[in-house]
């Protein structure tokens, strides 16, 4: 049977690939002008899908950390995992609430969907630098 430490390196590089793709991958959506009515439920459905996979996966880092027996890493890996879960219910129903509002009133709420995208793409790029820190002291 393989260590579990080994385990736990495999969960932080799965956790930091799924990071890093959503993040490359969320930036070019910040130029959409949401003109097009598919465009906010597009911008969701990619944060939901992305808010799920980095759920499970920091959840099974977590996991694997206790198992090795880094206590530190698990409560860091859980952190991300609880922090990904808090932002998917509180950044997505805004997101769709904008994202209505565009297609009611017009483009003015652009920047406030824009704004909210923003925050999305930082806490994923403070998520990413901090799993890429913790591969230093794995």
């Amino acid at each position: 049977m393989l260590p579990a430490h080994l385990f736990a390196l495999f969960f932080t590089v799965a956790l930091m690939a799924i990071t890093a793709y959503f993040l490359l991958g969320s930036v070019p959506l910040l130029t959409l002008k949401h003109d097009n009515p598919i465009d906010g439920p597009f911008v969701r459905s990619f944060y939901i899908t992305y808010f799920k996979m980095a759920f499970v996966v920091a959840l099974a880092t977590a996991v694997s950390y206790g198992l090795a027996g880094r206590p530190v890493f698990a409560v860091g890996a859980a952190a991300i995992a609880a922090l990904t879960w808090w932002v998917r219910f509180h950044f997505v129903p805004r997101m769709d609430q904008l994202s209505a509002d565009i297609q009611t009133q017009g483009p003015d709420r652009v920047p406030d969907f824009h704004a909210i995208h923003k925050k999305a793409i930082l806490i994923n790029t403070t998520q990413l630098m901090t799993i890429l820190c913790s591969l230093g002291f794995f």
